[in-house]
């Protein structure tokens, strides 16, 4: 497999910035990603199965959210979290974030997550799709960071998508098995190139134990693929 070149990450932030406004479109099954009733229906439900095992793990004190986007997850952390640091690379994605979850126990901060380095360790780290977004030549050194930035028997969950053609837009194609970069098109028909890779559950889980984390990695029936666990 091919590395990603750096240019495709500057690209790859520019399409989430330029994408902030209609972003939560993908979550809520709107426009382009309205896939009719049954095929939402299946989405919905099993969004569902990964809130709930992003529940069982009720994280609390000091959390740390990466890419946390518009707040869809920011939201639910905030039901049991202390504190909550937010990090990510867009200021659009931040602004809306920021109004639609209005606490001051969130913090922001506006960083590139492939150089950006936590100057502490947290009590539990939180990321939504952003897994899939990670080169695989650099999957390992972001699952020591992971590590690192928690404490001994600190809880870590992510989620991320499935290689599903109907969980993306309906004029989005999905990249071969074997190809880390597809092309991402904006309503106004822009086209970016981002990082888009789809990971085995087992060889996950394994990646993240040579990192000191126990995790369990699962996939949900058609869209999801989650991660629990916690810091050895």
């Amino acid at each position: 497999m091919n590395s990603v070149a750096p240019d495709v990450l500057t690209d790859m932030v520019d399409y989430y910035r330029a994408r902030a406004a209609e972003y939560d479109e993908w979550w809520y099954r709107q426009g382009r990603y309205d896939h009719g009733s049954e095929e939402n229906g299946r989405w919905f439900a099993e969004a569902e199965e990964a809130y709930a095992a992003f529940d069982a793990l009720h994280f609390t004190g000091d959390v740390l959210e990466l890419a946390p986007g518009t707040g869809i997850w920011t939201e639910r952390l905030l039901k049991t979290a202390e504190t909550i640091t937010a990090v990510d690379a867009s200021e659009e994605m931040v602004a809306i974030n920021r109004v639609k979850i209005g606490s001051d126990r969130v913090s922001y901060l506006i960083a590139d997550l492939f150089t950006w380095q936590p100057d502490r360790q947290y009590d539990g780290i939180c990321f939504g799709f952003w897994i899939s977004h990670i080169p695989t030549e650099r999957l390992d050194g972001f699952l020591a960071m992971i590590a690192d930035a928690l404490r001994p028997g600190g809880k870590v969950f992510f989620v991320d998508g499935r290689r599903e053609p109907r969980t993306t837009a309906k004029n989005h194609v999905l990249p071969e098995e074997g190809v880390q970069v597809m092309t991402r098109i904006l309503n106004d028909g822009r086209a970016y190139q981002i990082v888009k890779n789809f990971y085995d559950p087992g060889a996950l889980a394994a990646q993240c134990a040579r990192a000191g984390l126990d995790v369990t990695v699962r996939e949900t029936a058609t869209c999801f693929l989650y991660g629990a666990g916690t810091r050895r």
